[in-house]
């Protein structure tokens, strides 16, 4: 008669178990992080191992720099904030970010061309000014929108003595990959971050800006003061910063900064 009780107690034992195990973590939360574009792949790619061992969902909010300083200041919620490490000051400093800012990843800029189209050559500033002016279109992102690869794209123009040339053929872009003007056919040269060209099918990445005129980005993370569960977001950001992100980083054209 023991061994029957036995028996029947851990059969209830097991099942509860298994309830519990099916029914996932009980203080599973939603984070919602506002991303700005070059780091968005990176995360992407991160977000399923953490997914997977937290029960957490994660919600990626992407739009420009310039777009995010605007709605942070306007006072939208948000649990963690990937964007220039600008942005995230200011947002420190009016009392939107909880905590230390962390630097994640750097990139610079490259040039793009379609699969299979002639490389120009860009190897000093000079080859590059040329290859600018003789490209029949130019695609970057639109400076209005915020982007800061096509706020600096803008200005370095100008300071190449080539401003008016390029902008009388610029194919612009307020967000997401320029490279796909060039996939597309509508531009015959890009110029934005590499880890936004790499993703981009039908294109290729002819290679970095020359060293004198390159632009590193840095993207960093800060948590947000009304999160609705710091916890949470302090470990997705753990996340993000962890060994995991420096293969990942490598991958999609990035780096530890």
């Amino acid at each position: 008669m023991q061994t029957r009780l036995r028996r029947r107690v851990l059969a209830t034992l097991g099942l509860g178990a298994a309830l519990c195990a099916s029914a996932g973590p009980a203080t599973a939360a939603e984070i919602k992080v506002l991303t700005a574009g070059a780091i968005r792949g990176v995360l992407e790619a991160l977000l399923p191992e953490f997914e997977q061992a937290s029960g957490h969902k994660v919600v990626l909010d992407n739009a420009t720099a310039g777009v995010l300083a605007k709605r942070i200041a306007g006072g939208e919620a948000f649990d963690l904030a990937v964007i220039t490490p600008g942005v995230i000051d200011e947002a420190a400093r009016g009392g939107k970010i909880a905590g230390a800012r962390v630097d994640l990843a750097k990139v610079g800029m490259g040039v793009a061309v379609k699969e299979g189209a002639p490389a120009p050559d860009i190897s000093t500033v000079e080859a590059f000014k040329q290859a600018l002016l003789a490209a029949k279109t130019v695609a970057y992102i639109d400076p209005m929108a915020g982007g800061s690869s096509g706020i600096y794209f803008d200005g370095l123009i100008d300071r190449l003595g080539i401003g008016a040339e390029v902008r009388a053929k610029a194919r612009l872009k307020a967000g997401g990959h320029v490279a796909d003007l060039v996939a597309s056919g509508e531009a015959e040269l890009a110029v934005h971050q590499i880890s936004e060209i790499l993703p981009v099918k039908g294109v290729r990445l002819v290679g970095p800006l020359p060293a004198p005129v390159q632009n590193t980005t840095v993207y960093s993370a800060g948590l947000g003061t009304g999160a609705k569960d710091p916890a949470a977001a302090k470990a997705l950001l753990d996340h993000f910063a962890g060994p995991a992100a420096a293969a990942v980083l490598n991958a999609k054209g990035m780096e530890k900064p």
